[in-house]
Order: structure tokens, then sequence, then C-alpha cells
């Protein structure tokens, strides 16, 4: 095998199945700055996620060709499985922006269609999974905020159906709102299934900073996206009467999902300080942060549409300052990415396999 070849082999080896957060991240914010009228980086974003996507993708497919037993072992793994769903939410916010930055009905409904089969595909396989295996760890190593993950695909689903169905004829446009309200109802469930399960183990089990990992900032993200997908309904009430028969359910659901994910961050902030600050926990690179990422664009988004579908014009310096954080963020760990792939390039095998 060629040295080039077999570098690229080593590098996918430990390809982490939640790796497609970074183009979450990235279209997030992307969306969120054309929302604020931010010129050029917008697109700038939009064409970076595209290679993002396709790169990440490529690795992805390389992995399960070069590593299918590390593919199964994920999907097997309480911890490793829900970062699988990142390829859906991926799918959606590239979507999104495709449309909305890109102008392409067309890409954000085949975008869709790839997402909506992966979340069957997923969803099924992974909970059927994690149900029927014999070997099951105890709750307090089985289950974090990577779960939610679930709960973002799902709700990503719901968001970009509610995008693309202004722009579709009846009776597709009204079939596209119900599914979205159906999806955004089902994700809703989903995340007070699991954040029952998630706030019980932090509650009652002990807690180290090690456990203390970024997906954790997906608590508010499922919030927040939440929050998006019942602001788009809302504005989408005039193409479909039965979202208007509903409007005080959704509203009142809507403010809710926005309050939950609002509370979560400072909560999580303190936590952070407490792991990194009191415990001194060493902050290094990992990939993982693309998690804690996407929750700060998506309430920077999603706090827009909720400002437009509500009139709540006072909330109008939130968006701005979660979508400044996440830039900073988001700078610092793709540089951080950089470096990353630098060192494992150099390190990587240089020999040809047997």
């Amino acid at each position: 095998m060629p040295a080039l070849l077999q570098r690229v082999r080593a590098s996918t080896e430990n390809l982490s199945p939640g790796y497609f957060s970074m183009v979450m991240a990235t279209g997030i914010l992307s969306l969120a700055a054309h929302m604020l009228h931010v010129p050029v980086l917008p697109i700038v974003l939009l064409a970076l996620n595209w290679c993002l996507f396709v790169v990440i993708g490529a690795l992805a497919l390389a992995h399960l060709y070069w590593h299918p037993r590390r593919v199964l072992d994920d999907l097997f793994s309480h911890l490793n499985a829900p970062g699988f769903f990142t390829f859906v939410a991926a799918c959606s916010v590239l979507g999104s922006q495709s449309l909305l930055i890109g102008g392409s009905l067309r890409v954000a409904a085949a975008l869709g269609v790839a997402g909506l089969l992966a979340w069957v595909a997923f969803t099924y396989t992974i909970f059927t999974v994690l149900t029927v295996k014999r070997d099951k760890p105890e709750l307090a190593r089985g289950i974090n905020g990577g779960w939610l993950l679930a709960v973002v695909a799902t709700q990503s689903m719901a968001v970009l159906a509610a995008l693309i169905a202004p722009d579709a004829t009846q009776p597709l446009r009204l079939e596209l709102n119900f599914f979205a309200l159906s999806m955004w109802l089902w994700g809703g469930m989903l995340y007070i299934w699991m954040m029952s399960l998630i706030f019980y183990r932090y509650t009652f089990f002990t807690f180290s900073p090690a456990d203390l990992s970024p997906p954790y900032w997906i608590n508010m993200g499922a919030m927040a996206i939440s929050t998006l997908a019942g602001s788009l309904l809302i504005l989408n009430t005039p193409h479909a009467p039965f979202l208007r028969s509903m409007l005080p359910f959704i509203k009142g659901f809507t403010v809710f999902y926005w309050a939950t994910g609002t509370w979560w961050i400072p909560m999580l902030v303190v936590l952070a300080i407490w792991r990194h600050g009191v415990r001194r926990f060493p902050f290094s690179y990992d990939p993982m942060y693309w998690g804690a990422v996407f929750p700060l664009g998506m309430y920077a988004a999603s706090t827009l549409r909720m400002m437009e579908a509500l009139q709540l014009p006072f909330l109008g310096r939130l968006p701005h300052a979660a979508f400044t954080v996440g830039m900073a963020a988001w700078t610092l760990l793709f540089a951080g990415q950089l470096r990353a792939l630098h060192r494992q390039w150099r390190t990587a095998p240089q020999t040809p396999a047997d």
C-alpha cells in the first residue's frame, strides 16, 4: 500500500462517529451570521462546510471499509453510538444553509431525504441494539449528554421540513408541516425521557471532572433546536390550518423549550469552571468540543427566530452575545483541529502495510 494511503488509513482508525458535529457547528454559525446580517461570513462558512461534509464523509466511508469492526463496536457502545446521529443533524444543517444562503431548494431536499433515511436507520438500529444486548454498563458509565444527539437529529428534521414547506406546493406543503410538527413533538418527548436519566445521573452518582465531557452542552443545544423548530412552526401557521388550531400550545412549548435551554447555560458554565478551574482538569483539543460549539450557535439562531415568531424585541442582545462566544469557540477549535491533524499526519506510520 502506498505510503500516502497508509497514512490516511492510520488516521481513520480511531475516527469518532460524532465527527460530523464539526459540520453542525460550522453550519449553525453560518445560519446565525446570515440571520444577523453579517456580511460575507455566511457564504464563506457555507463553502467551508461543504468541504468539511465531503471530507468527513469520505473519511467515514474509509473508516467503515478499513475498520468495520470498530464501526460495529461504536454502534454497540452506549457511549459512542449516539454520535452517529451527528450525520443526520449535519445533513439538516447543511440543507438549511443550502436553502437559506445558497438558494437551492433541490439540494436542501436531497440532503433532507438523506438525513431522514439515516435517521430511520440509526434510530431503530441503535435503540434496538442497546435494548437487546446482554452486557450493559451501569447508568453512571453508560449515559451522558451525547445521548441527546438523538433529540437534536430528530428536531433537525423538523427544522428542515419547516423551512422547505413554504416553497412547496399543496398538498406537499401541508404534509411537510405535519411531518415537522410530528418530529417536533417526538423530539420533545425523547428529551424528557433522556434528560430524566441524565439529571438523575448528575445528582445521585459521583461526578468526576473527566465525566463532565463537552457533549453535556447538548443539554442546552437540544432545547435550543427545539425552540427553533417550534418558532418555524409558528411562522408557518398561515400555510397549515391545523397549526393555527394548535397555536397556543405551540407557542407555550416553544417558550418552555427556550426557557429550559436558557436555564442550562449558567449551570454548564459553573460546571465548566469547576472542572477546569477548581479541579484543574487539563484543557486540550478534543473533537468532542465541537458538541459544545453547536449549542451556542443554535441558541443564537433559535432566539432570533423566536423573537420573530413571538414578537419579543427585548431579547435582542442575547443572540449577538451567543453568536460572538460561539464564533470565538469555533475559531479556537478550528485552529486546534488543524494542529491536531498536523501532529497526527507527522506521526502516522509511513511504511507500507503488509
